[in-house]
């Protein structure tokens, strides 16, 4: 058994790649539009994940966009999915820079959330060692929730 991808819906294409693509930086690997259906999967990876000997591809993230308009509402039962980064602290800067919502700052230097314009939470893991608490992270408060 291997890891394939975890799915989720979004409402709104445009914005699902804006946050996961463009302010999170995954790699657009695949698309498939299917008229029948009225849906179109996009799948993403991060850039750090290369195929290992025992792997066909990297895991993936889907991305789900239904055409005909639905509301999705989601909870904490969801969980959250993983990122581990080179730099937590450079990884929070740039997603504010990008308008993201840091809703659990890296406090400890070691672990942040974030959350989609889907209510999706994200949550981004230190490589390594914990890096030294610094501000203004160490001060800054919860936003929301995460």
């Amino acid at each position: 058994m291997r890891y394939l991808h975890t799915m989720v819906r979004v409402a709104d294409l445009d914005a699902g790649l804006a946050f996961w693509r463009d302010a999170l930086g995954l790699v657009e690997t695949r698309r498939h539009e299917n008229a029948a259906g009225r849906f179109t999967l996009v799948y993403l990876a991060a850039p750090a994940d290369r195929p290992s000997a025992m792997q066909l591809r990297a895991p993936e993230l889907e991305l789900t966009w239904n055409w005909d308009p639905e509301s999705y509402t989601g909870g904490r039962n969801f969980g959250h999915l993983a990122y581990e980064v080179d730099d937590i602290y450079t990884t929070c800067e740039r997603l504010m820079a990008a308008g993201v919502t840091i809703n659990r700052p890296p406090r400890d230097g070691r672990m942040a959330f974030v959350r989609s314009p889907d209510g999706i939470p994200v949550e981004f893991l230190q490589r390594g060692p914990a890096l030294e608490p610094r501000e203004p992270w160490t001060s800054m408060p919860n936003t929301g929730a995460w």
